[in-house]
């Protein structure tokens, strides 16, 4: 059964209240959970739905990373350092590049 947050905002689809942050939210409950891949999804489609929100960026790339889906964690995190950079999100943009360091540094080895 799933917990009575993600029942709740998941009423919220598709509805006028839906957008990116509707997704990131749900994204972030599902990633407590362990639930990579549709907390993955989530926050693709948070990203999808505004491309300037570094958060998301941020755990698209923590979900892919978790679901042992490096490649693509890595394309989201340089994504979101440069999303990060344009806004003026220093602290974001410094957080993913250490996770970018450490993602070549394993997918090197």
């Amino acid at each position: 059964m799933l917990p009575q947050a993600i029942t709740n905002l998941e009423k919220l689809l598709n509805g006028p209240r839906d957008g990116a942050l509707l997704r990131y939210s749900l994204g972030n409950e599902y990633l407590k959970l362990g639930e990579t891949e549709k907390a993955a999804a989530y926050f693709q489609q948070t990203v999808e739905r505004d491309p300037r929100f570094s958060a998301g960026w941020k755990l698209l790339g923590k979900a892919l990373m978790a679901a042992d889906r490096q490649e693509e964690a890595l394309a989201a995190y340089e994504r979101g350092i440069q999303v990060a950079t344009q806004k003026g999100d220093v602290q974001a943009a410094k957080e993913m590049g250490v996770f970018v360091r450490r993602l070549k540094r394993l997918l090197e080895a």
